[in-house]
């Protein structure tokens, strides 16, 4: 066994997979074999959590001094992981095969380890980056630049401010304009009330009047 991201028949960049994690989301990373040697070599990717990586392709057939790329997708998580920490390896393993071997002539003990055959092996480490990291790098790595991007991302962000305060400002005006249209039918709906009470208050006074009237004048 080698060390990581190297031995004797292939090399491995980078020599760690790094995701960028999100929720509900996936992410990749490629990696790069290249065959060191003049002879044909295969490799198989092995790891700890097969459930959670798709890796294509996942074994395969190198030509001498050539190189292939290896995509390893993780699945999309429902939650993060303690800390934003993976405890997570990935194992790749090559051997030399016959010359102009295909991956779907491999034998099925390719890739067992006995003395016939030389079998090497790379660890790869897994890390997750949050996303929160990868956008405060983003905006060091424009702002490192040159003095016009420091310039340019503080006139957004103070335009982004404006935009918020003016949003601000018209909803209070609007929330304002609805209190006092409550308030004025509020008032005219009570004034109402009160007309209509006195109203009736006289016409009642009209008819007792009216009544008493009446009986006054009748002869006894």
């Amino acid at each position: 066994m080698s060390g990581v991201g190297e031995n004797q028949l292939i090399s491995i960049q980078p020599d760690e997979l790094k995701f960028v994690f999100e929720l509900e989301k996936q992410s990749y990373c490629d990696l790069k074999v290249s065959n060191k040697t003049e002879n044909y070599v295969a490799f198989k990717v092995k790891t700890t959590s097969p459930k959670k990586y798709f890796v294509r392709p996942n074994t395969g057939v190198i030509q001498p001094w050539d190189s292939c790329i290896i995509r390893v997708t993780l699945q999309a998580q429902r939650e993060y992981p303690p800390d934003m920490q993976c405890k997570d390896k990935f194992l790749l393993q090559s051997t030399v095969v016959p010359p102009h071997t295909d991956v779907d002539d491999l034998p099925q003990d390719t890739f067992t380890k006995d003395s016939s055959k030389t079998l090497t092996e790379c660890k790869l480490k897994v890390s997750y980056i949050a996303t929160s990291t990868t956008q405060r790098s983003s905006e060091s790595g424009a702002t490192s630049g040159d003095g016009n991007g420091s310039e340019s991302i503080s006139v957004t962000a103070i335009q982004r401010l404006k935009e918020e305060r003016d949003a601000a400002v018209k909803l209070t005006q609007q929330l304002q304009h609805e209190v006092e249209m409550l308030k004025k039918r509020k008032r005219s709906s009570a004034n109402g009330l009160s007309l209509k009470l006195a109203a009736m208050v006289g016409l009642i006074g009209l008819i007792i009047g009216f009544i008493l009237k009446l009986t006054l004048a009748s002869p006894t």
